[in-house]
């Protein structure tokens, strides 16, 4: 099996595929931690769509790189967000991931390597999710900005967990463990950090060696109410959330 150009197209995204056609994504930064950036959020996107339109692909593994999935940000690599045009720019970027995660026709399992407090909803986005004993989950950067949580992060957790627990999360900061994430029931397995990607990968395995259209028909059964969710609310909740980022030139001035 060859190896695709887009394997190594994207900076913060490492590939590896196995001689099953399990996909392994790790999000990364030099070969280490991912501190999420406007480049990472660009590529996205363009990623999926590229693991998705090769057939080759019978599973994927998405996960961290080293102890945590994603706990850093770089605010300033977004961009202008306050203006209209730069903030149409990650609206349409934002929405596609969420679109394009659910919609990929192979089973994907999420792997939370340890905090998973930016972006946690690409994990809950997993088919089957699996989380390391030091993995945390909340979202740090919406409070800390000073901007709406409206990219996708409150219609994921709130189909998760339910609304008064998605509530509670996404307007206090706090974070839950990953034994409160199992019995929420936001994880299906918390296992030994060393072993969580490993175990990752026996899933998709399993997974792999079943017929390609049970695979794919078998996915857009599953996820047919978070797509309709993703497609119905997370515009609004992006144009909300892009009042607030208008704000923040007025915020600092205050």
């Amino acid at each position: 099996m060859s190896t695709p150009d887009y394997f190594t197209a994207y900076e913060n995204l490492a590939m590896t595929r196995d001689d099953d056609g399990v996909l392994l994504v790790r999000l990364h930064t030099d070969g280490a931690a991912l501190t999420f950036t406007g480049q990472t959020h660009e590529d996205l996107p363009a990623a999926l769509e590229d693991i998705a339109l090769d057939r080759d692909n019978t599973a994927v593994v998405l996960t961290g790189t080293g102890d945590h999935f994603v706990k850093d940000i770089d605010g300033p690599s977004l961009g202008e967000i306050f203006k209209p045009a730069a903030w149409e720019k990650t609206r349409v970027e934002g929405a596609k991931v969420l679109q394009r995660l659910v919609e990929l026709p192979v089973p994907v399992i999420g792997v939370a390597n340890g905090p998973a407090v930016i972006h946690s909803e690409y994990l809950l986005l997993a088919d089957i999710h699996i989380a390391s004993e030091q993995a945390t989950y909340g979202d740090f950067p919406h409070p800390a900005f000073g901007i709406t949580g409206g990219d996708g992060v409150q219609v994921v957790w709130e189909e998760v967990v339910g609304t008064a627990r998605a509530k509670w999360l996404l307007w206090t900061g706090e974070t839950i463990d990953a034994s409160a994430a199992l019995a929420w029931g936001v994880v299906s397995e918390v296992v030994a950090h060393d072993r969580a990607v490993e175990r990752g990968l026996e899933i998709a395995r399993g997974l792999a060696a079943k017929p390609a259209l049970y695979r794919s028909l078998q996915k857009q059964t599953l996820n047919r109410n978070l797509r309709r969710r993703i497609l119905q609310d997370v515009p609004f909740g992006m144009a909300l959330e892009g009042l607030t980022a208008a704000d923040l030139p007025y915020q600092a001035q205050a």
